[in-house]
């Protein structure tokens, strides 16, 4: 019975092979996210909380991009901070005091979205770490925030974004802080133009990031077999509809919709988790490497380099060969004017909560690369 939908998809990818102009390359991938739905309709995929409806609900509302000033700047530098040990929740506030603390965001009576990856249902660093969305959620709550939600949705094929919370254990550590969590195909879409975008000008995004007050980017750091690399700003795509997800929009150049993506919204701040990342392979499974730190910034291309260059410390991901700064990523977010432009716009902080001479052996070099 599953056969059919299966041969579908097959039959889908093997005729992305052939190369179209820029107009054909648009028809094609909706074309090949029509195939994905009945396939993934037929098999079964769609099953529990997650609605197959998201897929034929586009927005209903209209806004223009969430954006506001990077409260975590110093004499116009980005600051960024990263921060080893192993008590997470002395990390993260070891981490965001290093760049001015959480009184920056002014979160008293203020409702704050959480923003993990819940790409799927396998463990951290596929995922982010439950045990940090708890920490976030619990800190967020002890600086003053009345609601704190913690909301994803998971990739096409990967099932419903409320089973992957149960089966990684996001979902009760984000219950056990208090949280609630949401998934957003439950939910309705705003579509925010984007006229500085080239490969697409308008983006569906989940009204949840218009209906908070705050937003915590927490994503995992990893490599990425098609988009480069997972931080930062990749970890927006969780927020946007199927419809408009990377490789449907344009598989060639699917580094740089991700980054166009971003121009949709910018986080209030970002926790990065590094607990234990993905050092080659991804974004399912890979080599993975436990470095026990967490890292913070209001700016996604800081937090993206920094990231880019502890996995490049490792030595095995050799698309960083090139350069930190000349990821497709991090190169089309700096045109688009997303953060950081070059290492003497950034201000890095280190720390060890166990004086871990490694750590900072492995930060010396990362500095190296930036």
């Amino acid at each position: 019975m599953r056969l059919f939908p299966i041969c579908l998809l097959l039959s889908a990818i093997k005729g992305r092979k052939k190369r179209f102009d820029e107009g054909d390359k648009m028809k094609i991938g909706r074309r090949v996210f029509l195939y994905l739905l009945a396939a993934g309709a037929a098999a079964g995929l769609y099953r529990g909380r997650h609605k197959l409806g998201v897929f034929f609900r586009g927005a209903e509302k209209t806004a223009g991009p969430r954006t506001a000033e990077d409260p975590f700047v110093r004499g116009g530098k980005s600051l960024i901070s990263v921060v080893e040990g192993r008590d997470l929740k002395a990390m993260v506030r070891e981490a965001v005091s290093l760049i001015g603390g959480f009184r920056r965001l002014d979160l008293k009576g203020k409702a704050v979205l959480v923003k993990p990856n819940v790409v799927a249902g396998r463990e951290n660093p596929t995922t982010t770490n439950p045990a940090l969305v708890g920490a976030v959620a619990q800190l967020l709550y002890e600086e003053g925030a009345s609601r704190v939600y913690v909301g994803d949705m998971s990739a096409l094929i990967r099932g419903a974004t409320y089973k992957n919370m149960e089966r990684t254990g996001i979902l009760k550590a984000a219950t056990d802080a208090g949280a609630e969590t949401v998934c957003f195909e439950d939910y309705g879409w705003v579509r925010v133009n984007i006229p500085a975008g080239r490969y697409l000008q308008e983006v569906d995004v989940s009204e949840w990031i218009f209906r908070v007050d705050r937003i915590v980017n927490l994503p995992v750091i990893k490599t990425h077999s098609y988009a480069g690399y997972s931080i930062c700003l990749k970890n927006f795509v969780g927020a946007t509809h199927f419809s408009q997800r990377p490789y449907l929009v344009d598989r060639d150049h699917w580094p740089d919709v991700v980054a166009e993506l971003n121009l949709a919204y910018r986080p209030d701040l970002n926790i990065v988790d590094g607990t234990k990342i993905m050092v080659e392979g991804g974004p399912w499974e890979g080599k993975t490497e436990e470095t026990n730190l967490v890292m913070a910034s209001g700016d996604r291309i800081a937090c993206d380099v920094v990231g880019l260059g502890i996995i490049r410390s490792f030595g095995l991901w050799k698309r960083l060969d090139s350069g930190l700064w000349q990821q497709e990523q991090v190169r089309r977010a700096v045109e688009l004017g997303l953060g950081a432009r070059r290492k003497e716009e950034m201000e890095l902080f280190t720390a060890s909560l166990e004086a871990n001479p490694q750590f900072y052996a492995m930060m010396e070099k990362v500095n190296t690369y930036l």
